[in-house]
This record gives C-alpha cells, structure tokens and sequence, in this order.
C-alpha cells in the first residue's frame, strides 16, 4: 500500500493520478475530508482508500494493523500558506504531524518522501542543501526547515529505510486553482487575461528591471516524475532541491500565456515597500546533489511547461476555476 497524504492539494492530487496511470492501485489517500465528500481533485476517481488526517494520525499512532500492508508515504500534507503566522498552528500541522508520518514509517521500514520546500532559502544567493544556505524569513518557511532540520538529527545520519525530502521551487500546473493567493503566476495571469485582456507584474526592483526578477519555475509534471524515481530508488535517501536549475523571469511567463492566447499586453504595477525586505527576487535550484543521486530527468522551461498548462486550463475550464 502506498500513502498519499494532503491527497486533494496541488501537487498530492497530481501524484495520486500518476501512481494509478502506472497500476499502483492500492493507495491510501489523506487529507482534510469531510464524510460523504469526494476528495478534490479527484472526483471521478475510484479510489481504494480515504482517510481523514486526523483518522490518518491516530491510526499512525496506534499502530492500527490497517496500515500493516504500508510500504511507501508521499508526505504532501501541510499548511503551504507562506503568510500564515500562527506559529502553534504551522507546528502542529508542518512539524509535529510530519514527525508523526516518519516516526510511523521508520517502525515500519517503509520508505518516506515527503515534500520541503526552498522557501528555506530565504532571500539568500546560494540554493545548495547545507544549512548553512538557510536562512528563513518567516513562520512558514521556518516550520519546514524545522523538520529537515528534525530529519538530518534524528534520521537521516543512519536511516533504516528511506527518508527523501524534496524542496519544491515555484511550482506550477494543472489541479492548483484551490490555492487563491498562494496560486502560481502562471495561473494568476491567465485568469487577469481572460477578465481585463491584460496581465500585471511588479516594476523593478531590487537591481532587476520591470518583470525581469528570475524564479525558478518548474512545471507539475517534472515535479511528479521526480517522485516516482525515488519510489523506484529506495536506497537513495537525503534533501534534494526540485527545480529547473534555469530561472526565468517574470516576463516570460507573461510571454508565453500571451502568446497563447494570442492577445493580452503587460501592465507594470509598483512594487510594493513592505515586501521589499521579504522577498526572493532570484531563485535558482542547485540540481548538483539530485544529479549526483542519479536522476537524470529533463525539467520543462516557462515556454514548454507554460504551453502545456495553459492548453490544459482551456480544455478544463469548469475544473480549472
């Protein structure tokens, strides 16, 4: 059996349907449920198993047989809100509960991936997985950085099965619309598009030009593909940054939605000064350590990766809102 926990989110849902694409039909899928309700997402599924995360949590915790047949957890299932400040709330959910999940999978041998997250960076230069590159600005980012720092300590030194933590850059494809403004701007400036017929990025700042501050974009199903290989490759355990390794600016993801809707026109609005001292205006994933581990998986650039996701949002339009 294989866990998917936070199963109705963004990159959870997308897993689920890549794990049942290659046969792997006996899943658990977890995440904030209500009885009666079909997971989001994934609504016109048939799906194995469904538990709440809170049934989820006691069953880890109590040992439940159930669970016996368990051999792999995706740990998708957090807060990701990156303005959420109730620090009780991010430990409880981000910390202590992905504790629980490894804690579970270490009794049982099972192997463990679970999601990070570069936000752990902070505003720094250097994205390479030491700890001596994180530095985080805020509640969120701090709680993830505290589980890899709970998983160097207490797992990662020697594990008994394994234990692979993946930090997603800026992510971005199909199943996300739930997110509101924690949404990729990829699916922001699609919807400004179809609403005013043009899309607005920040003005320059911090050195760079209008639109021109680089992110590491990376689409979906890179992100996916990068999963599935540590399914297939249980000896390979650590923290592994996921993202292209080529940023791109902002401009470019206009670019392409334009130029797939074949309209549109770029509004420059001001940057604003409070997020000045907070924000990332480059970020660039260092595939150095993911590389040497053995995979060797193309990662889409913001022109293909864009295309695909803008022709899926069209063809999904009632599932996209």
């Amino acid at each position: 059996m294989i866990v998917v926990t936070g199963a109705a989110g963004f990159i959870g849902s997308n897993l689920v349907r890549a794990l049942l694409e290659r046969g792997e039909s006996d899943l658990l899928v977890v995440d904030r449920l209500r009885p009666g309700q079909p997971v989001r997402h994934l609504e016109e599924l048939e799906l194995s198993d469904v538990a709440d995360k809170r049934d989820f949590l006691r069953r880890m915790e109590a040992d439940d047989p159930r669970l016996d047949a368990v051999t792999a957890v995706f740990h998708q299932g957090a807060c990701s809100d990156t303005a959420e400040r109730d620090r009780e709330f991010l430990t409880r959910n981000n910390l202590e509960y992905s504790k629980s999940v490894a804690r579970f999978c270490r009794r049982r041998g099972a192997q463990l991936i679970y999601a990070s997250s570069a936000s752990v960076y902070g505003v720094g230069t250097r994205f390479v997985e030491d700890p001596e590159c994180e530095a985080p600005i805020n509640e969120y980012a701090q709680s993830k950085k505290g589980f890899d720092d709970w998983a160097r300590a207490k797992l990662l030194p020697a594990p008994s099965s394994q234990v692979a933590g993946l930090r997603y850059f800026n992510v971005y494809g199909p199943r996300e619309s739930h997110k509101g403004a924690m949404a990729s701007v990829a699916y922001k400036l699609h919807g400004q598009l179809r609403q005013t017929g043009s899309v607005r990025l920040f003005s320059g700042s911090h050195g760079y030009g209008d639109g021109e501050q680089l992110r590491d974009f990376v689409y979906i199903d890179d992100i996916i593909a990068v999963n599935l290989w540590f399914l297939d490759h249980p000896e390979i355990s650590g923290i592994f940054n996921c993202g292209t390794g080529r940023p791109a600016p902002f401009n470019a993801v206009a670019q392409a939605v334009i130029d797939h809707a074949g309209r549109g026109e770029v509004e420059y609005i001001p940057f604003p000064e409070e997020l000045r001292d907070r924000y990332q205006p480059w970020t660039s994933a260092d595939l150095s350590r993911l590389r040497a581990a053995g995979f060797d998986g193309r990662f889409r650039g913001v022109d293909e990766g864009v295309r695909r996701y803008m022709e899926w949002l069209d063809a999904n339009a009632d599932s996209a809102e």
